[in-house]
């Protein structure tokens, strides 16, 4: 199993961000909120993540780029359930909606279940994470 992160995996491209927004289906398991969309992607991988933390929730800066960090580490240590049980190429956005601080076993938790229910929407039929 690859628990790496690399470059290449990561969201930047502001245009798919917009169109994340504004054409991507989305799953929320408290307190994180999955925006996903099929799309064609330039690099070689199947999934493209990013995570947003809104500046209206978390006032600090410091607090704010902790969760950021919390929600990479929980995506890249659980993202092989999706690797391995969907076809085509996504674009991630996880965005964090809680109002306080979190732990990582509390992010973990919401991670997983978000991925789930990811995959129970696109593949109704594959029961394959339960």
């Amino acid at each position: 199993m690859d628990f790496s992160y690399p470059k290449k995996e990561k969201l930047k491209s502001q245009k798919l961000i917009e169109q994340l927004f504004e054409q991507g289906k989305s799953v929320k398991a408290y307190p994180i909120k999955l925006f996903y969309l099929k799309t064609e992607l330039k690099e070689e991988v199947k999934i493209q993540a990013g995570v947003a933390v809104p500046k209206r929730n978390i006032k600090g800066a410091v607090d704010r780029n902790n969760i950021k960090r919390l929600m990479r580490e929980s995506y890249r240590l659980n993202k092989h359930h999706v690797f391995n049980n969907s076809e085509g190429s996504f674009a991630f956005l996880f965005l964090y909606l809680g109002k306080k601080m979190t732990n990582f076993k509390e992010m973990e938790r919401a991670m997983i279940k978000a991925m789930r229910y990811f995959l129970e929407a696109e593949n109704p039929s594959d029961r394959s994470l339960e």
